[in-house]
């Protein structure tokens, strides 16, 4: 997977991406602006916050539990998944439509944050998985802090791609991302933070590269 993905070497610096269904609806469904997840999920948020009958310093634990978690499944969706060429002619262009096409075209818009039509079904998996692990009520805040931790995801993404960093740390995330799209793919998996890259020993060598 590693080679054949570091054998791609097209970027283009469009701010448009090519069109990749010929039908007008799914193409529609394939873009979205940076917004929309902050206007689907925050009430959703605020909704499973609600539900919890406890007291608030548990509620913030739970909270911060489910934060942690997403940026381990940030993790493992973005080295395994959103990198995973499956076999075949079909498999490219899979990979092309959940992935490829960002790599190739990393400042367009809107393709820089996870559609509705994908991210709304994974929701749902994720709750209910986690549902069935940790029970009712405390899936609720916990739920609640991992889809905050994909909304800090997908806006730092975006906000990576679009907006000038000044602040040293910002600045240090933003060379990470940009080192896995320019430099080395099958490096540098975490976006909103680079801890699991660490754990796992897919960082970047900073001193060769500079």
């Amino acid at each position: 997977m590693a080679m054949k993905e570091q054998s791609r070497k097209f970027i283009s610096n469009s701010t448009e991406s090519i069109r990749m269904f010929k039908a007008s609806w799914m193409e529609a469904l394939s873009k979205v602006h940076f917004s929309v997840p902050l206007i689907i999920y925050l009430p959703v948020i605020g909704w499973l916050l609600w539900q919890w009958p406890g007291n608030w310093l548990t509620l913030t634990g739970l909270f911060l539990l489910g934060l942690f978690a997403w940026t381990f499944a940030e993790y493992v969706l973005h080295r395994f998944v959103f990198h995973w060429i499956p076999p075949g002619r079909w498999g490219e262009r899979l990979h092309f439509i959940w992935h490829g096409v960002h790599h190739d075209y990393p400042n367009d818009r809107l393709r820089l944050v996870m559609p509705p039509s994908v991210s709304i079904p994974l929701a749902f998996l994720f709750f209910f998985g986690f549902q069935a692990l940790l029970g009712r009520p405390i899936v609720f805040p916990f739920f609640a802090g991992f889809v905050a931790g994909y909304l800090c995801y997908d806006t730092m993404h975006y906000a990576i791609h679009h907006l000038r960093w000044n602040h040293p740390l910002w600045q240090r995330i933003k060379h990470h991302h940009m080192l896995h799209h320019y430099q080395e793919n099958d490096r540098g998996f975490g976006v909103s933070n680079p801890l699991w890259d660490y754990v796992f020993r897919t960082t970047f060598n900073l001193t060769r590269k500079k």
